[in-house]
């Protein structure tokens, strides 16, 4: 297909996902929110990707939801509504998956990497969960995520006021673990890529990013015991063994773990 919303390139185990509407700022609508959680799915399944890094085409992450005449109507009779139009969402793919959020992004263009790991953000992009000035609220599990990744009251501050911030100012809020000037900030997120895909073991960041996840994960001592029957897991694999030999050997370590398989 030549009119895809959503685009996937897979390279030496890196898979780079791009919203590729440029000719209306990569606005966000159904169909891409479908493509991006088939894509998603795909990801996740394939044990040949190791990393994802997501990102828009051109100078712009993502301008918002595409909006009508009429804003952003109604959910028409008989059809299902969501509010989290991506399934699965970046944090159910068993891999690492960094935003380069290479541009300004609002409303879902800024819930959606929130729901990745890690993300990685142009310093002068201008951000913000704009919905509750245009009638709605945030979206894409944000009320969950945003206050996982920054706590009560910057998710409360940002929500409620639909203001605008820098990427620079994304960091100091907690939002973000790095802001680059916007042409560095596609290359370091697939640097991180690489260095992820060459030298971590796909069994251990998938259940580490599970622990991370996991809203079960309560207290310390639940904590406790899924890190112990994890290790348990990990250790009776062979990449347990491999990791130290490849370190003595000062070479890339040959990983054998499957988590489409391994994890079930």
């Amino acid at each position: 297909m030549t009119d895809q919303h959503v685009r996937i390139e897979i390279t030496d185990g890196i898979a780079v996902v791009t919203l590729s509407r440029p000719e209306h700022r990569n606005a966000f609508t159904g169909r891409m929110g479908l493509e991006l959680g088939a894509i998603y799915g795909q990801c996740d399944e394939d044990d040949a990707i190791r990393a994802v890094v997501l990102t828009g085409e051109g100078d712009v992450f993502c301008a918002g939801a595409e909006l009508s005449g009429d804003g952003f109507g109604r959910p028409r009779k008989g059809t299902r509504f969501t509010a989290s139009p991506v399934e699965p969402p970046a944090w159910k793919v068993r891999k690492p998956v960094i935003a380069a959020v290479n541009g300004h992004a609002v409303g879902i263009g800024l819930t959606l990497p929130m729901q990745c790991d890690i993300r990685l953000v142009a310093e002068e992009a201008r951000l913000g969960f704009l919905q509750v000035r245009r009638g709605t609220i945030p979206d894409a599990q944000s009320h969950w995520t945003v206050t996982r990744a920054a706590g009560f009251a910057v998710a409360a501050e940002l929500f409620l006021t639909g203001r605008l911030f820098s990427g620079r100012d994304a960091v100091g809020l907690g939002l973000a673990s790095q802001a680059l000037p916007a042409p560095d900030v596609f290359p370091a997120a697939l640097e991180m890529a690489r260095d992820i895909a060459t030298h971590v073991a796909p069994l251990s960041a998938a259940l580490s990013k599970k622990l991370l996840w996991d809203d079960g994960v309560g207290d310390s001592r639940t904590v406790e015991q899924l890190e112990t029957s994890y290790h348990v897991l990990l250790m009776n694999h062979a990449d347990a063994g491999e990791g130290p030999r490849a370190w003595l050997e000062k070479r890339a370590p040959r990983w054998t773990g499957r988590p489409s398989e391994d994890l079930t």
